[in-house]
Parts: C-alpha cells; structure tokens; sequence
C-alpha cells in the first residue's frame, strides 16, 4: 500500500502564522536598532519599526501560505514509503 500523507492547510497557515512571528521579531529589531544608529531618536525609530514589522507581516504570512501551497503539491524530495498493511489479531473474548 502507498502512503501519502497530504498537509492540512490549516498546518500550513499555522506554520506561516509562527514563522512570521520570528521574523517579525528580528525584522522589528532590526528596524528599530539601524535608524538609531543613523541618528533617528529613539520614539521615532520604534514607530518606524512597528510599521515596517506590521505590514511586513501580514503580506509575508500570505507569501508564504501560498508559497507552502505550492511546494505542498510539488513531489521531489518527498520520503513517501510503501507500507505492507497490517494483520490485526482478534481481541480477546470477553470474560
């Protein structure tokens, strides 16, 4: 028997939603700490930031759910096995 285990699309929205968590996060630090470095005072530098990691988000997560989409269908690099069913004994007879 060949088993294909196909991906949920609610794990892959999932994965989207926490991978851009983390790259939000360097995103927002990255853009917070390079504008202070040029002079920007601090307030500004966090609002800047805060803009750039929130719009960034919200079309990176849809990237990359269509992007994971994409990849999901695409069957290189798969370990897809053929397993032999198996025999299932009787239960035991109640006592």
């Amino acid at each position: 028997m060949f088993v294909h285990a196909p991906t949920a699309r609610s794990r892959s929205l999932i994965k989207a939603v926490t991978w851009r968590f983390v790259g939000s996060l360097d995103t927002f630090a990255l853009s917070f700490i390079i504008p202070m470095v040029f002079g920007m005072e601090m307030g500004k530098s966090a609002k800047v930031a805060l803009s750039i990691a929130a719009i960034e988000t919200a079309t990176k997560i849809l990237l990359f759910y269509f992007h994971e989409r994409l990849w999901a269908r695409v069957p290189w690099g798969r370990a897809d096995t053929v397993v032999e069913a198996e025999a299932h004994p009787e239960p035991p007879p109640a006592a």
